[in-house]
């Protein structure tokens, strides 16, 4: 049994395929699957189950992936070591993120990131907060911005608190924006109750706006008929007439000439960015993007109606 045997074996079983696999390790995929192949000719099981469309473990492959994992990680700190005595940035750097609209230019950041350390291979993963939560869990990520409880209810952040690293990018109360002309216009808050019967156009799901809304309306049926990922577009929705948007704090001066922005009346309830990240070891060019990540967190959001 050889060490990259079991690197193979735990590439497979993460990125659910042999392409995919030997993509993320550099290296030819017939040579991938002779070498898992091999492994289980010496283990005298079949460690990963071929016929789905999805390639995954089998039940003696769960327990020897977990095996191979606890096996990997000394080698990876190993290879730290003798990267931080090099001084050389390389390897790769693993970052995840929610929707997240104008807060934090994620991508930016590791655009220039990647520009700066050739040698770091960079990666990008866009999803909801609780598979961002998982892969980092799983250590198929390095830094990841998550939507977080921010108020009553709990939320993503809430519950990894315990077990990983979290740094607040954003945190902010909801408003409604509506045309000058719409009755909520008038109003000094709106309570979730007042949407019951309104069309709302809201963020997508698996953004931090949309789980803290979803929150502040647990009790009432919300009519949700279009969802964007971009607030400036649901503040264009909702200034052409097709709902009540739901907008944080700080940009709700959109499109101000033609919506007017009323708190939602759930101050308890905040939605929160964070950027989270295992508390264990981590290697030097994740640790380098963390830093520029952190580095390029906005400041404190200006108020509700600041231009």
């Amino acid at each position: 049994m050889q060490l990259h045997q079991l690197e193979y074996l735990v590439a497979v079983a993460d990125e659910g395929g042999f392409t995919r696999a030997a993509d993320r390790l550099r290296v030819a995929q017939p040579g991938v699957s002779a070498q898992v192949r091999k492994l289980e000719r010496e283990l005298g099981h079949e460690l990963l189950d071929r016929s789905g469309h999805r390639v995954r473990p089998t039940a003696v492959g769960v327990e020897v992936v977990a095996a191979a994992r606890a096996a990997l990680d000394p080698v990876a700190g190993v290879r730290r070591v003798v990267a931080d005595l090099d001084g050389l940035l390389r390897g790769e750097a693993r970052v995840g993120m929610v929707t997240s609209g104008p807060f934090l230019d994620v991508p930016g950041v590791l655009a220039d990131f990647a520009a700066a350390h050739p040698q770091v291979r960079c990666s990008l993963v866009e999803a909801g907060s609780t598979r961002l939560v998982s892969l980092l869990r799983e250590g198929r990520l390095d830094v990841a911005l998550i939507g977080a409880g921010g108020g009553a209810g709990g939320g993503a952040g809430d519950r990894v608190a315990d077990d990983l690293v979290v740094d607040t990018v954003t945190e902010e109360t909801l408003v409604v924006a509506v045309p000058p002309g719409d009755p909520l216009a008038a109003a000094s808050a709106v309570s979730p109750s007042d949407l019951a019967d309104r069309d709302v156009v809201a963020p997508t799901e698996g953004n931090a706006l949309r789980e803290a809304f979803d929150r502040a309306c647990a009790t009432v049926a919300v009519r949700v008929t279009c969802t964007a990922s971009d607030p400036t577009v649901l503040a264009r929705l909702a200034a052409r007439g097709l709902g009540v948007a739901i907008l944080p704090a700080s940009l709700s001066a959109l499109r101000r000439e033609d919506l007017v922005a009323v708190p939602l009346d759930t101050p308890e309830v905040r939605a929160r960015l964070v950027l989270a990240r295992s508390r264990g070891a981590t290697s030097p060019a994740a640790a380098a993007l963390t830093r520029a990540l952190l580095a390029a967190r906005p400041g404190l959001p200006p108020g509700p109606l600041d231009p």
